[in-house]
């Protein structure tokens, strides 16, 4: 009964490693398949690129550098005291 085991976990081992070698072919076809026709292997909604304007961007740059200034502020509480 042990050789019997022994002999059908390594024939089971075998096919594993056939099958593993199997999906690593058909992942690499994919890969190929996929860069020639541009585009991923799931499709993806078509994405506008959105641009902000000048005033915007003027308005978030000075909202991160009060940000900063606040932040700056706080440690330079901490280490005096």
């Amino acid at each position: 009964m042990g050789i019997e085991l022994a002999g059908t976990i390594k024939m089971l081992q075998g096919q594993r490693l056939e099958m593993q070698k199997e999906l690593a072919t058909l992942d690499k076809a994919i890969a190929v398949l996929s860069k020639l026709s541009g585009t991923n292997s799931s499709p993806s909604p078509t994405v506008t690129k959105r641009t902000m304007s000048a005033a915007a961007r003027r308005k978030i740059a000075k909202a991160q550098k009060a940000r900063w200034a606040k932040f700056r502020q706080a440690q330079g509480q901490k280490s005096k005291s």
